[in-house]
């Protein structure tokens, strides 16, 4: 069990991250490529993912082990801010924190870290142990490449899941604040102030301390909420985004929608009306609002969100009672671009 300690400081801290952080979902999908569950949500995923990946992931391998701990260097705080920035916070790793943790690593050697697609490499980790940072450029590389293959051409299809999510959560913010914000996040947490839950592989206590919570959704997150090992570097929960849940119950869609299919839906876009729907929706709108300001009927609002979210420019999710819409990056392309007229 994960036990997340707040003090009043800290709940006036909890915020949200701006965007989905690449390097936590490029480590987070390492897992899931090596996953046979899920296969309606990431079942295509892996296959097209694999048929890309010509690169070495050897060393990612080694480092990421397929149950447990794996190394708090490889997801800096400085990752929420970009895949670039984070990587130069990479770059910059300390010697001694990397053994540190790469030692933390090779402690569980036995018990299932290994390649991705082969058995534990404890000698291939022991030679990056030893070698220090003069194997970062190696690490550097392979997770470009994995990054290449595996996370940026279903980059637009996860930021929209993570917009959906901030979207929700910051409607639970506004009606209730922080104490709400917590409530309502995905089941496997529960907020049972001032401690949030979450089943975990260990059992473990983290005090906030007035330091406050970043809460960072995934796309690649399942089943539990990931944080970090060490207790001194800033606390960050990264959790599944409650719209890639619902993909999963609703039966679900490979991390991008099928090309033709998009296609053949844009199609029906044509037309004023859902130009205004899709102006409509803003920074969020629930079924009723849409149709109240696009003015339109609630069965036509709830139809127009249904076509435009098959053609990837909304994105939906229930919130409470009610689903609310978002416009994904595609809808917003189209709408800063004025492709979608009267």
């Amino acid at each position: 069990m994960l036990r997340i300690h707040f003090t009043g400081v800290d709940l006036a801290r909890v915020r949200m991250a701006g965007r989905p952080d690449a390097l936590w979902e490029t480590i987070l999908s390492f897992h899931r490529l090596r996953d046979r569950r899920d296969v309606r949500l990431f079942g295509e995923w892996r296959t097209e993912t694999r048929s890309r990946l010509n690169g070495e992931t050897r060393l990612l391998g080694a480092l990421i082990p397929a149950r447990g701990y794996f190394p708090d260097f490889l997801t800096p705080a400085e990752g929420q801010y970009g895949w670039d920035v984070g990587l130069d916070a990479l770059r910059g790793l300390r010697p001694e924190r990397l053994r540190r943790e790469l030692l933390l690593v090779g402690a569980g050697a036995g018990t299932g870290f290994g390649a991705a697609f082969g058995t534990p490499t404890p000698t291939r980790l022991r030679e990056f142990t030893d070698g220090g940072t003069k194997h970062l450029p190696r690490l550097l590389g392979e997770l470009r490449g994995y990054h290449r293959a595996a996370v940026e051409p279903y980059w637009s299809h996860i930021q929209a899941q993570i917009e959906a999510e901030r979207a929700a959560r910051g409607r639970a913010l506004l009606d209730g604040g922080a104490d709400e914000l917590l409530a309502s996040l995905p089941p496997m947490l529960r907020w049972r102030a001032p401690v949030l839950e979450c089943e975990y592989p260990v059992d473990r206590d983290v005090r906030l301390r007035g330091r406050g919570l970043l809460l960072q959704p995934s796309f690649f997150c399942r089943r539990t909420a990931v944080t970090l090992h060490d207790p001194e570097l800033p606390p960050v929960l990264v959790y599944p985004a409650a719209a890639q849940l619902a993909s999963t119950t609703a039966g679900g869609e490979a991390a991008r929608p099928a090309e033709e299919q998009r296609q053949r839906t844009l199609g029906k876009l044509v037309g004023h009306t859902r130009s205004v729907v899709l102006r409509a929706i803003g920074d969020g709108a629930t079924t009723s609002e849409l149709a109240r300001r696009a003015g339109v009927s609630l069965a036509s609002a709830s139809q127009h969100a249904c076509v435009m979210r098959e053609a990837g420019l909304v994105t939906t999710l229930r919130h409470g009672n009610a689903v609310l819409h978002t416009v994904t990056p595609l809808g917003a392309a189209l709408l800063k671009g004025g492709a979608v007229v009267s």
